[in-house]
């Protein structure tokens, strides 16, 4: 790929505006050697204003999701793509969340760029589990563990039961449940149904991989053994 296309789709700017960059000598290689636009020189080896290039097609990030932040790009208020750097917005292929944590649930947070991985995650298929730390309004009446892990909780305005969800009892006010599929407002409306209300929301694992000690509102790179973790499970 034309470096000069590379920038731009990585979000750097317009085709004009990179043509310009590259003719000013921003664009460089390790050893501080100007490129032209025609360089073979490998992605990993390109700088930007002297800064290494973002990765290429085919990133896979995870966030720690703050509170009051939206899984969109369009909607008002505070968006997760906010907490990204800008040009991540005009990546080509766009950046996109890999399933979604509404505005009131925090933690982990996939984004990716690719649509087949992307898809491999959600797909009920990969059996990805996912892990959440529930705070409740009321304790626990005792028998939640035993309807959630039933296989035949039905959620009102819905037709099909729930698939079989592990409830862990911290306490009496705190849990840790496990489903596997994800529908609008899961957990939410699974302890509405037992007549209890969640207070705090945090998704701490997607499959084996969790947070480790991400810092709330940030962001990294994951590497392939990190994507690999999301489908073992452990």
């Amino acid at each position: 790929m034309r470096l000069v296309k590379l920038l731009a789709n990585l979000g750097y700017g317009s085709r004009k505006e990179m043509q310009t960059a590259i003719r000013h000598g921003w664009v460089t290689d390790r050893d501080g050697n100007r490129l032209k636009a025609d360089a073979k020189t490998a992605h990993e080896d390109i700088l930007f204003d002297d800064e290494p290039l973002d990765p290429a097609q085919g990133v896979v990030l995870l966030m720690n999701k703050p509170l009051g932040y939206t899984c969109s790009t369009k909607d008002q208020g505070r968006l997760v793509h906010d907490l990204l750097p800008d040009r991540f917005r005009m990546r080509k292929p766009v950046l996109s969340t890999i399933g979604r944590l509404d505005k009131e649930t925090s933690g982990a947070l996939l984004f990716t760029d690719d649509g087949t991985f992307l898809h491999k995650v959600i797909s009920p298929k990969a059996h990805v589990p996912k892990v959440y730390e529930v705070s409740l309004d009321r304790p626990l009446k005792g028998d939640e563990g035993v309807l959630f892990a039933s296989g035949e909780m039905m959620l009102e305005s819905e037709d099909k039961p729930l698939k079989p969800a592990e409830l862990q009892v911290l306490d009496e006010t705190h849990a840790r449940l496990i489903l596997h599929e994800g529908r609008y407002h899961q957990v939410r409306r699974m302890f509405a149904a037992t007549g209890n209300h969640v207070t705090e929301l945090t998704r701490s694992r997607i499959g084996g991989l969790g947070l480790d000690g991400l810092e709330e509102g940030a962001w990294r790179v994951l590497s392939d053994v990190d994507k690999a973790l999301i489908f073992s499970g452990d």
